[in-house]
């Protein structure tokens, strides 16, 4: 039997085939996320004062700074523009603290989501070599990541832990149709996956609760601004539907960090890059919930979830024509237009 022999990650081939559609979207999604969180990223570390913190700020930073640089290489192999996507202008690193140190680390956790969702979906799509060597090495890069941030959230005593729950004394077969029961009959209680995905939505909208409440605190345009405290009223309501289920369970859910946003009325972020930020957080709800959707078998919680997924794709909407209005909505390359 041949072996395969482990390849080096970034020493890229040289690679001379075009760019299918699928890598140029995902490189392009990836250099919008990345800038975006070098802007982030490098206003956290002008305020963080716990040292272990501080070097997992530094590290996921340096990731930030390595993959631009390698987008940007691949790009100009086939002489793609280099995205805009966001500058030295979009930040202000001598802004007044927004921000508590711990919830840098919620907020490293979330953002560790959407990026390994984006990288491991782009291998198995990726052909060109480099392309696939590159999102490999993303992949595996932010899994050692998540390995820092977790140890370091459980030394911090910040850990969010899902509930625990009785293991069966055997395995069994479902015997009738009230397993799917909601509203009427016996309800039967919660499975596994449908409390993964619950608890880990009210994690998720926690942290996005919280960034809301900071936006709408210092964001310098008024209408900006209510489209913020929109998002937020939304997500209190989403969080105490998705509470709800949990509690009736008897199940604990995760509190809220509103706590840790200051008083602050200085904006480190400029408007775009709040509200590209509000629009790709509430995009990633958007999978949360298919996802959730997808393992669900309990009629009342689906309806909700659906229910759910259609509020947050019009707010979404909502954002995008904010977007498009002040002319900050960066175009991705699509298929030619024939007459």
């Amino acid at each position: 039997m041949k072996t395969i022999k482990p390849t080096k990650i970034g020493a890229y081939s040289s690679c001379k085939s075009e760019l299918r559609s699928s890598e140029m979207g995902d490189l392009w999604a990836a250099y919008m996320g990345n800038s975006m969180s070098k802007c982030v990223l490098s206003y956290f570390l002008k305020q963080v004062e716990d040292k272990d913190i501080k070097g997992t700020l530094e590290h996921s930073l340096s990731l930030c700074e390595d993959f631009l640089g390698k987008i940007e290489k691949i790009f100009r192999s086939v002489n793609h523009p280099i995205p805009i996507a966001f500058t030295k202008d979009d930040v202000n690193l001598d802004a007044p603290r927004l921000f508590d140190d711990e919830f840098y680390l919620h907020y490293l956790r979330q953002m560790i989501r959407a990026g390994i969702n984006l990288y491991a979906l782009s291998v198995p799509l990726s052909t060109r070599t480099d392309v696939s060597e590159f999102f490999i090495q993303c992949v595996d890069e932010t899994m050692k990541l998540v390995n820092i941030l977790n140890d370091l959230l459980e030394r911090k005593g910040a850990s969010p832990k899902t509930p625990v729950i009785p293991v069966p004394e055997k395995a069994s077969f479902v015997q009738n149709e009230d397993y799917f029961n909601g509203y009427l009959g016996k309800i039967r209680p919660l499975h596994a996956l449908e409390i993964k995905h619950l608890f880990d939505m009210v994690g998720a909208n926690s942290v996005n609760k919280a960034l809301l409440f900071a936006f709408s605190q210092v964001s310098e345009s008024e209408k900006i601004k209510q489209f913020f405290k929109k998002g937020e009223e939304l997500i209190a309501n989403t969080l105490e539907t998705y509470t709800h289920y949990l509690t009736e369970n008897h199940l604990p859910a995760l509190p809220l960090l509103d706590h840790m946003v200051t008083t602050s009325k200085f904006s480190p972020f400029s408007d775009k890059l709040m509200l590209f930020h509000t629009i790709d957080l509430f995009t990633l709800r958007i999978r949360d919930i298919g996802n959730s959707i997808a393992e669900n078998g309990r009629h009342d919680l689906g309806l909700t979830l659906f229910k759910k997924l259609t509020t947050v794709g019009f707010y979404v909407q909502d954002g995008a024509k904010l977007m498009l209005e002040n002319g900050w909505m960066e175009k991705i390359s699509h298929a030619p237009k024939w007459e």
